[in-house]
């Protein structure tokens, strides 16, 4: 596999497939927060995309998209299906709808995967349970009233991903979820439990960002998904496996903030 990018997703599939799959071209760079509006960041993405699109149709290769199946892309459409009509509430979403239309229209071969929060080693800080760790242990935590997120170890997710090219699947759009939309509250629960903390919680209003992308076309394609990769205890499963590499993360972030400072 062709992997082009050098972040979390990157990290993930050079470890997970190496040499395995040469026809496939994987797009792991590109815009991540969801909260992006500079055009600037959303053009760069985009001509990577086209540039990536020409060549998979001249080599005769399959361009592997990562899209989202977040609250970006789907809003609060229940059940958020891959075949129904979306209508992204921000520019992020609309931004990854556009460039799926330029990938299913290319003339290219293509699996266009939409996401849920992946969860694993070699996070960013300002993604979700980074994000979470340091405000706990700042003693202060941010919630939106119903926020929601659907959580997926970056394991399942390339289990996921190697069944579907090891079946041939193409030229389909998937969601790629756990399928179990956890409140945000429960994951703050989780975290303060492990970190032997108690932080104060200061609610606010707003839409939720709450989405619940549906899975059961990423259930036809690799029946045994649910069988072998999510059970009751997944959530804590997460938590035990990658907290300690979050709170190492914020520490080392930590000392760097205050080795700047001397």
């Amino acid at each position: 596999m062709e992997i082009v990018g050098n972040g979390f997703l990157a990290t993930h599939l050079r470890a997970a497939f190496g040499a395995r799959y040469p026809r496939v071209i994987a797009v792991a760079a590109g815009v991540t927060k969801t909260t992006t509006t500079d055009p600037a960041d959303f053009d760069r993405e985009a001509e990577l995309v086209y540039s990536l699109l020409r060549r998979c149709r001249a080599e005769h290769r399959q361009l592997l998209f990562f899209s989202t199946a977040s609250f970006a892309m789907y809003g609060s459409t229940e059940p958020a299906v891959e075949w129904g009509p979306v209508y992204p509430p921000v520019a992020y979403g609309r931004h990854k709808l556009a460039l799926e239309a330029c990938v299913r229209a290319s003339g290219a071969d293509y699996l266009i995967l939409r996401l849920s929060h992946v969860v694993g080693q070699h996070r960013q800080p300002h993604q979700m349970l980074p994000a979470i760790v340091e405000q706990v242990l700042n003693g202060s935590v941010t919630i939106y009233r119903g926020a929601q997120r659907d959580l997926l170890d970056a394991d399942d997710f390339c289990y996921a991903i190697d069944r579907m090219l090891g079946a041939g699947v193409t030229d389909m759009v998937v969601n790629v979820a756990s399928g179990v939309s956890q409140p945000i509250e429960r994951i703050v629960d989780g975290v303060e439990r492990r970190l032997g903390s108690t932080a104060e919680r200061l609610y606010v209003p707003g839409h939720g960002w709450r989405a619940q992308p549906c899975i059961d076309r990423l259930l036809a394609l690799v029946p045994q998904f649910r069988r072998e990769r999510i059970h009751a205890g997944y959530l804590d499963q997460i938590l035990d496996a990658y907290l300690p590499h979050v709170v190492a993360l914020t520490h080392k972030a930590a000392l760097s903030t205050v080795a700047a400072l001397r």
